[in-house]
């Protein structure tokens, strides 16, 4: 599969700026990219090997993206590593996908806590077993207070579940007598998903071609930018990274209001 742009769909009504050749798009960062990283079991099928190896070299990639996003001043990268959904896939391909997970948090935290990268995790975490949801607590506890970039890592997370379990806290406090229902706002509500206290995606990325969100920060997508690579995750490097960069940095963010003249 190509490594360029399959296409670039255009997120909040945005469009090109007029004077986009003279755009110093290094100096437009976006301060939160996010990515669904998409095709790592047709990378590895178009090899001719197993699955898991498609998705140990999509943990490849996640090293690639987050250097690249350091190296870039971004300041929030946010990872679809494991939807919802997922739990539907094979229990092989589940376990698989758990213990590179387990892999990585033993190996692979101290590393990054000593980079300055704060680990979050978010979604459905009660649905990892026990032992796990100590190893996925320590990650987070040991980089708190990290400033360089914050990494955020999707488990178990589905975009309607979010806003779902938001909603769950929501009643329980006006049940309670805590709340008032016109005391609820969007501030409010986004204080109740589990990216609470995280900015908005500036950009939402996809990779492998397809053109779905795929249940995905719904609530928090709604004024990115969205560009769609057709490149499989396994191949995603810096250069791909520069080129997201590139495009939303060319982009007019307008979030409703007239182009500018």
């Amino acid at each position: 599969m190509a490594s360029g742009f399959l296409s670039l769909a255009r997120g909040g009504g945005s469009v090109p700026t007029k004077s986009a050749g003279k755009i110093d798009t290094k100096a437009v960062v976006p301060a939160h990219v996010a990515v669904i990283m998409d095709g790592n079991g047709r990378w590895a099928f178009e090899r001719g090997l197993p699955r898991l190896a498609g998705h140990k070299a999509g943990a490849e990639a996640v090293s690639r993206c987050l250097r690249a996003a350091i190296n870039r001043g971004v300041k929030y990268l946010t990872l679809y590593a494991f939807s919802s959904e997922n739990w539907s896939r094979e229990p092989t391909e589940v376990a698989d996908l758990t213990s590179l997970l387990r892999y990585y948090l033993r190996h692979k935290v101290a590393e990054l806590h000593k980079e300055g990268v704060r680990i979050r995790f978010i979604g459905d975490l009660a649905r990892f077993d026990a032992s796990l949801r100590e190893e996925l607590a320590r990650a987070e506890a040991l980089t708190r207070d990290n400033t360089r970039i914050t990494l955020l890592l999707a488990l178990s997370y589905g975009g309607r579940g979010d806003i779902v379990q938001a909603a769950h806290r929501l009643a329980q406090a006006v049940a309670s007598g805590d709340l008032k229902p016109d005391q609820i706002t969007e501030t409010l509500f986004a204080d109740k998903l589990w990216t609470a206290g995280i900015p908005d995606p500036d950009v939402v990325v996809r990779t492998s071609g397809e053109f779905r969100l795929s249940n995905f920060l719904l609530w928090q997508s709604a004024y990115a930018e969205l560009v769609f690579l057709d490149v499989f995750w396994p191949d995603f490097n810096e250069g791909h990274f520069a080129t997201v960069l590139d495009t939303y940095a060319r982009r007019e963010r307008r979030f409703g209001a007239r182009p500018k003249a």
